[in-house]
C-alpha cells in the first residue's frame, strides 16, 4: 500500500530532499582562503597560511643603514676623516676627537656632538 505522502509528492524534483544545494561557495563558507582570520580561523592555523598583511608601505621609503657616533672614532682615519657613503649616523655616545663625517644622514644629537667637538657633519 502507497502512503499518501508518498503518493502526493511522486514526480517533483526534490522529492527525495534537496536538490543540488550543497554545490556552491556558501555551503564551503567561502571560496578559496575566504574566513580563515573568522570562521576557518583552525584550518588556517593546521594548515599553517600566513594571516594577513597590515600596515602601509611607502613604496619610495629607503632603508638606510645606521652608524652611531661611538663607532666613528675606531672608523676615523689618522686625519679624522670618514666617508660613509647611503649611512645615517645616529647619536649614541661621544666623540674624542675633531672629525669630518660624509654620510647620507645625520640625527639631531650626532650633528651637535661632531660639532660640538669641533668636526664637521656633511651631507652628502
Amino acid at each position: 500500500m502507497v502512503r499518501p505522502k508518498t503518493k502526493e509528492r511522486r514526480g517533483h524534483r526534490t522529492y527525495h530532499g534537496k536538490h543540488k544545494n550543497a554545490r556552491g561557495g556558501g555551503s564551503r563558507g567561502g571560496r578559496g582562503d575566504v574566513g580563515k582570520c573568522k570562521h576557518h580561523f583552525m584550518r588556517s592555523i593546521l594548515l599553517g597560511t600566513e594571516m594577513g598583511r597590515h600596515g602601509f608601505v611607502q613604496p619610495n621609503s629607503v632603508d638606510l643603514e645606521v652608524i652611531n657616533v661611538d663607532v666613528l672614532d675606531q672608523v676615523a682615519g689618522a686625519d679624522g676623516s670618514i666617508d660613509l657613503g647611503d649611512m645615517k649616523v645616529l647619536g649614541r655616545g661621544r666623540v674624542t676627537r675633531k672629525l669630518t663625517v660624509n654620510a647620507a644622514g645625520f640625527s639631531a644629537a650626532a650633528r651637535s656632538k661632531i660639532e660640538a667637538a669641533g668636526g664637521q657633519a656633511v651631507v652628502v
